[in-house]
């Protein structure tokens, strides 16, 4: 495994800001509108072949990809529960709450949309990426909380959600002992297998 820390990676902190710089100027343009659309009809591809029973989301923040849609049509497909993440600051941990698919009017330790309730355990989530490698690892915005779950709860089918945009290198995003890879990741091009 090569070293993060090496002069040749910049620091996850610099790679952060520039993807959320980049990926906000972007998703206010007029591609962002036809992107959502052509990742909406990828992603529902992959999850009517995988059928979850109960579908972990994300929502939508800073210019992300809004998995609402695909999730309501999921619920009327083949009738899968929905379930968002509740982060909680102390000690850091995330675990997912049943959704119904409505507006969410609480919001948990991190001020993110999430319906309150007793846990839940989604047999496929979908995980948010500011950055991501082909090789199936993800820069996410360093709270380490999809990571965390995921390292918890091997059991779980975990799929990246990504602008094409948001690609980089492996040489670029050296994956650290901490970071949990995913079985593939969906963007509005492409889907990438691992």
């Amino acid at each position: 495994m090569t070293d993060p820390t090496s002069p040749t990676h910049p620091p996850r902190s610099d790679l952060r800001r520039q993807l959320q710089s980049t990926r906000l100027a972007w998703s206010t343009g007029p591609q962002a509108k036809a992107a959502q659309a052509a990742l909406q009809e990828k992603l529902l591809g992959v999850l009517r072949q995988l059928e979850p029973e109960c579908l972990g989301l994300f929502w939508p923040v800073q210019g992300e990809f809004n998995p609402r849609p695909v999730a309501l049509l999921a619920q009327q497909e083949w009738n899968c529960q929905l379930a968002l993440p509740w982060a909680q600051r102390e000690p850091r941990k995330m675990h997912y709450h049943p959704w119904l698919g409505d507006e969410v009017k609480t919001v948990d330790d991190c001020g993110i949309p999430s319906p309150e309730g007793r846990n839940c355990h989604p047999d496929v989530v979908l995980v948010p990426c500011l950055g991501f490698t082909r090789t199936g690892f993800r820069l996410g915005y360093g709270g380490g909380y999809f990571d965390r779950y995921l390292a918890a709860h091997p059991d779980v089918t975990a799929i990246g959600v990504a602008w094409a945009l948001s690609e980089m290198a492996h040489e670029v995003l050296a994956p650290q002992a901490h970071d949990m890879p995913l079985i593939g990741v969906v963007t509005e091009q492409q889907v990438y297998s691992t």
